[in-house]
């Protein structure tokens, strides 16, 4: 059973929504990235999703977006991810890592070798922001072939059509993004998120994770209420932003803010 499944399945059984928090591998350097994954998962993260740098984000706000770029200055290639996620693995090989990130640096790795090394690593799954079903079928099988996720996103204007065709492709779980636009928007719409859940259930057995638009506990809480999975990103890049030059403010900042979203969302 993959690290993902059986997270999900561990989580199911004691009544408890997944915390997956988002950071950008490097950012502000690169030696904060493995010990902040450890900090994360001690603060209640049950599944972390670690950014690969990229010099044109698209799906990412002013946040992630500058995240990135101060990756970049340290020049953190994909090769320099799969370091990270390898050296976390040697404290931690429970908790799952979900790479996110774009398809141009897996297509200039090479698919095969990208599926294998991310498995060496011990990557779990795999988000590529702008790979539509259409043209991932190569790529999938090389990741299922290393028993690795690819993991596919869900938007509010998607279609049932269109739920059904990638739901069809995923695995691990289904990333339902809850607002239109790019990462950091500050509103939630909880009624739509519920009713898109609910109606993505009815294309998937597998787990539905959320993102976007979850800034705090209260929010954190009123998804996991609905979801699977709470996935937190901008609010978390923000913390790291703001204290770039002092990484054990960043991960105090950072763990505070997990710790009060899983204890909120234990309450549900």
């Amino acid at each position: 059973m993959s690290r993902l499944k059986q997270t999900f399945t561990t989580l199911k059984n004691n009544q408890r929504k997944a915390l997956i928090p988002f950071i950008t591998a490097g950012d502000p350097q690169p030696s904060v990235t493995v010990k902040l994954l450890h900090d994360m998962v001690k603060a209640g993260a049950d599944i972390l999703e670690l950014g690969v740098p990229f010099s044109d984000p698209m799906a990412e706000g002013p946040v992630i977006q500058a995240a990135c770029e101060r990756a970049l200055v340290h020049n953190v290639s994909l090769t320099d991810v799969l370091a990270m996620v390898k050296e976390f693995r040697q404290q931690d090989n429970d908790t799952p890592v979900v790479l996110m990130g774009y398809l141009n640096p897996v297509e200039v790795m090479g698919y095969a070798v990208f599926a294998e090394s991310a498995a060496r690593a011990g990557v779990d799954g795999v988000i590529l922001v702008d790979l539509p079903p259409e043209e991932g079928e190569d790529l999938v099988r090389e990741l299922k072939a290393q028993g690795l996720d690819m993991i596919f996103l869900l938007a509010p204007t998607s279609t049932d059509q269109r739920m059904s065709t990638i739901c069809a492709m995923a695995s691990g779980f289904v990333y339902y993004v809850s607002l239109k636009g790019v990462t950091g928007a500050a509103h939630l719409d909880v009624q739509g998120v519920i009713e898109k859940v609910n109606q993505i259930r009815t294309h998937t057995d597998i787990p539905v994770g959320v993102g976007f638009g979850i800034r705090d506990a209260e929010t954190a809480a009123q998804v996991a209420a609905v979801a699977d999975a709470v996935v937190v990103g901008s609010a978390i890049v923000k913390r790291v932003a703001e204290n770039q030059n002092d990484p054990l403010k960043i991960s105090q900042e950072v763990c505070d803010l997990l710790s009060s979203m899983r204890q909120a969302m234990d309450k549900v």
